[in-house]
């Protein structure tokens, strides 16, 4: 599929126990404002849950988000992480300008993981969730993460009876991975950050002091919980469609950046 030269496409990527069923809302605002977009399912998870094993690692995450970039032909893309998705964005970031210093447009975290080189997706967890976690795991089959009721990111309702039908165990292989990537080639990307805090996910509470004190990173809060892909999908979509046309405001109605 073609697109305008002069609209970036969008490359999307799911968190822990989600696939790219959860970008469903935010998908189809993306297309009619004339961008390329796609969801990646990582492999292990989603509608590839059958492909879980317990030897799947953020390498193979990584793998998933090259291999549909390179399937897709894609150049100048706005790349998008959730949560877990921080580790893989950042990651793929790198090996994507490594090969090609014009792969990327804009990087945005969603809520994410934002590693610094050498970290791991539980580096930043206190000592009780690291273990909470690898207890978890360690009773599930097959080396995997069972899903949490979603009303800890704050959905209810209809919102989180389709996180509950949808979420599938996450591969855990991850979680202990160290990334190493380029710090200063990422560092030279327009970057972003959208932080939900209302509620704040507690895990990622480092990671949102983090964003905040990272030089060259913009940062925009959004006042609702760590999936605003399902909560808030038209107030995401501004704010990546901001970040695709470099940044400018979208609307009035765009959440606050600081």
């Amino acid at each position: 599929m073609s697109h305008p030269q002069d609209k970036a496409p969008f490359v999307l990527v799911h968190g822990a126990w989600a696939g790219a069923w959860v970008w469903r809302r935010v998908l189809p605002l993306l297309r009619a404002a004339g961008h390329e977009a796609h969801a990646v399912t990582l492999t292990g998870c989603g509608e590839r849950a059958h492909l879980r094993r317990p030897d799947i690692g953020l390498a193979d995450h990584i793998q998933d988000v090259l291999a549909l970039v390179q399937a897709e032909a894609l150049r100048r893309i706005v790349l998008v992480g959730h949560s877990y998705g921080g580790m893989v964005v950042t990651g793929a970031a790198d090996r994507l300008l490594a090969a090609d210093a014009q792969a990327l447009a804009h990087l945005v975290y969603v809520d994410a993981m934002l590693p610094l080189p050498g970290e791991a997706w539980g580096s930043q967890h206190t000592p009780e969730v690291q273990a909470s976690r690898r207890a978890a795991a360690a009773a599930a089959h097959g080396n995997a993460l069972p899903p949490p009721d979603p009303d800890g990111f704050g959905l209810a309702g209809e919102d989180r009876a389709w996180l509950l039908r949808r979420q599938v165990p996450h591969p855990f292989g991850p979680y202990g991975e160290v990334l190493h990537y380029d710090a200063a080639r990422l560092r030279a990307l327009p970057r972003s950050y959208i932080a939900c805090n209302a509620p704040a996910y507690p895990t990622l509470a480092p990671m949102r002091l983090r964003a905040r004190q990272t030089p060259g990173l913009k940062v925009h809060e959004m006042a609702t919980g760590h999936c605003p892909m399902v909560s808030q999908p038209q107030a995401l979509a501004t704010l990546l469609l901001a970040a695709a046309a470099g940044g400018r405001a979208a609307d009035a109605g765009a959440p606050t950046a600081r």
